[in-house]
């Protein structure tokens, strides 16, 4: 064993869950140890969607302001759907009728400010857990890394993704395939004088069995995906060489107009990616008992990932971690410094299972928007698809819209004598 470390609480996986966890501990002025396994931050997706629950998140760790100087607003939805991409009816919802914040930030820019929020050594890189042991009395958990290091701790919490090796250990049934893979991508458009030239909406367009869409994230950068069926396509999903993944977005869009193909073609080789679409039942939510298992939990994919359909997995991350930043903070909470150690073990535990408590009805209503709002989407059924062409996608924009309007609440005032 090269090392041995100590922690009261670690957190596995430095992405969007795993940092804001630890800047909500570390606002009310508990610390933690960030576990990433990579060289450095990784920032595969490129960007994501913000709506108002995700801005009243990270507002309540400090960081909103600091994100909104380099986003545009998102103004609404400007939606087709046909069966070939220039014709069907066009559909415009202004968001700003509903009031909404809306905004696709950058994953490095989300990433890059929260770390550096934290303080100094916060994150330990090159550190991947591959196994958790529990000591005889379970107060304590440890962690062994792949380096041959040994983490002790007293909190341990998942936020390694929807691979989870921390969810696998609490027992959590695996994600499911959903047929679906999505390609994603970020088109840069470095002409300081014009940009892009599209108007700050979501873009989406939706043909047989393929799911297109585009959002600015800024004057000179675009956040685009391209949601489909493999099997459909007869698309190899063992190929993630990224010209071939250009060619077949573009083959996706050949009767699209020039402005819009030409967004896939701009984009440059380092940022695209392939991932298939896997998600969390909502039933599995409703039913699992195993979100907790004394100190030990999980948050963000790790906990229930989602399809992109209401573009909430982000989103509902940060709800997750501000939750749990706060029902832990308040658990541990005390005035008392005399009280037995064993207390203290119950009093996290309790803290945790709040955290689950307070999640569980909103993680479900937002996996079953997700399910219904993917299923709408990318369903071939003729009826459906007349449906959604004529009738439905202003009711999905409205679901969608309506998912994210929501308040985790901030970190609320916690006493200043805290311990752990």
């Amino acid at each position: 064993m090269d090392e041995e470390i100590y922690e009261d609480i670690v957190i596995v996986g430095a992405g969007i869950s795993g940092l804001t966890t630890a800047l909500g501990l570390h606002r009310l002025g508990l610390r933690s140890l960030v576990l990433e396994s990579s060289e450095c931050l990784k920032f595969t997706g490129y960007a994501l969607t913000t709506w108002p629950n995700a801005w009243r998140a990270l507002d309540a760790v400090g960081v909103g302001d600091l994100l909104r100087k380099n986003s545009i607003l998102t103004q609404g939805f400007k939606v087709v759907s046909s069966g070939s991409i220039p014709l069907g009816a066009e559909q415009s919802h202004d968001l700003l009728l509903f009031n909404f914040e809306s905004r696709c930030i950058k994953r490095k820019d989300l990433l890059e400010t929260l770390e550096s929020q934290l303080p100094h050594g916060t994150i330990r890189y090159s550190s991947k857990a591959v196994s958790i042991e529990e000591t005889q009395t379970g107060n304590f958990k440890l962690l062994h890394l792949a380096d041959g290091s040994l983490v002790k701790t007293k909190v341990l919490i998942g936020c390694d993704g929807g691979n989870s090796m921390v969810a696998k250990w609490l027992g959590l049934d695996d994600p499911v395939s959903t047929g679906r893979s999505a390609i994603r991508g970020l088109a840069n458009y470095n002409n300081p004088d014009h940009g892009h030239g599209f108007d700050p909406k979501f873009h989406v367009y939706s043909t047989l069995c393929v799911h297109f869409g585009f959002v600015p994230c800024d004057e000179n950068s675009l956040y685009w995906f391209c949601n489909f069926s493999p099997s459909f396509h007869r698309y190899n999903e063992e190929n993630q060489d990224p010209l071939s993944m250009i060619k077949f977005v573009g083959s996706q869009l050949r009767d699209a107009p020039p402005n819009i193909s030409n967004i896939v073609e701009r984009t440059e080789l380092h940022c695209i990616c392939y991932t298939p679409l896997r998600l969390k039942f909502p039933w599995n939510v409703l039913l699992g008992r195993n979100f907790v298992k004394n100190n030990v939990c999980v948050v963000g994919d790790a906990f229930h990932p989602m399809t992109p359909a209401i573009g909430q997995g982000g989103g509902s991350s940060l709800e997750d971690s501000i939750v749990l930043a706060r029902c832990l903070g308040k658990a541990l909470a005390t005035s008392n410094f005399e009280q037995e150690y064993d207390d203290e073990y119950i009093r996290v535990e309790k803290g945790l299972r709040m955290y689950v408590k307070e999640r569980r009805w909103r993680i479900l209503s937002l996996l079953t928007a997700a399910y219904i709002v993917g299923f709408v989407q990318h369903s071939g059924n003729k009826v459906i698809s007349f449906l959604r062409k004529r009738f439905l996608s202003k009711n999905l924009v409205k679901i969608t819209a309506r998912m994210g309007d929501f308040d985790c609440g901030d970190l609320s005032t916690i006493p200043q004598k805290m311990r752990i």
